[in-house]
């Protein structure tokens, strides 16, 4: 049973998104903050597997929450927000979560986000995909103390890498690299072991800011 914390000011979302989570025959809400002070304190109680975050909040804002919650816990954060600003994306990458999304999403894309988010993928909402990848292409250098640390992967982990950055499945990367999606699965957790990254959605800011792929190529 997946355990998740909703954590938004206004009312009418935090209430809408608890009631179709704690629906779901896998799903328990296992609490509601309606600040990120408060997220902070049931996340480290509660211990949720996923924290659905608003990014906008009077005193502690969800970017500050999401780093403070995922330094002290184990919990993936999944950030949620009216708005598809640049700085809201990195902020939020930068702070720990695994996922970005707006709140126009679906019933049941906010459902499979959760699930998404638990096993461990990343998952970016299309627009922010884009917008993180031209951001990329436009700063159109590497950062050379990233760079380096490639060097610590074997070359079926850097391959693995690049098929990560372009939004591949595992299943989809082991397709292309002709191995078990267990093996993948055993790539990426060395990958991430390696570079000392959270998760997926920090291996593919990692793969574009280190150079290992370009922006704009296949």
């Amino acid at each position: 049973m997946l355990r998740v914390l909703v954590v938004d000011d206004q009312d009418l979302f935090r209430g809408g998104f608890a009631m179709i989570l704690d629906a779901q025959p896998d799903m328990t809400v296992v609490g509601e903050a309606a600040d990120g002070a408060e997220a902070v304190r049931l996340a480290t109680g509660l211990e949720p597997d996923v924290v659905l975050m608003d990014v906008r909040m009077p005193g502690v804002d969800g970017v500050t929450a999401t780093r403070e919650i995922c330094a002290r816990t184990a919990a993936k954060v999944v950030v949620l927000t009216m708005f598809d600003l640049d700085e809201h994306v990195y902020a939020a990458l930068a702070a720990g979560a695994s996922g970005f999304l707006l709140k126009d999403i679906r019933r049941d894309q906010l459902v499979d986000a959760v699930r998404l988010v638990a096993a461990g993928d990343a998952l970016l909402a299309p627009s922010v995909t884009r917008r993180l990848v031209a951001d990329l292409a436009r700063r159109g250098h590497a950062v050379p103390a990233l760079a380096a640390r490639l060097a610590e992967l074997t070359e079926r982990e850097r391959d693995t890498l690049r098929h990560l950055a372009r939004g591949r499945s595992n299943a989809e990367i082991a397709g292309a690299l002709f191995v078990s999606e267990h093996t993948v699965k055993t790539h990426v957790s060395n990958l991430l072991g390696k570079l000392g990254l959270r998760d997926r959605a920090q291996a593919v800011v990692f793969a574009y800011e280190s150079g290992l792929v370009i922006a704009g190529r296949s």
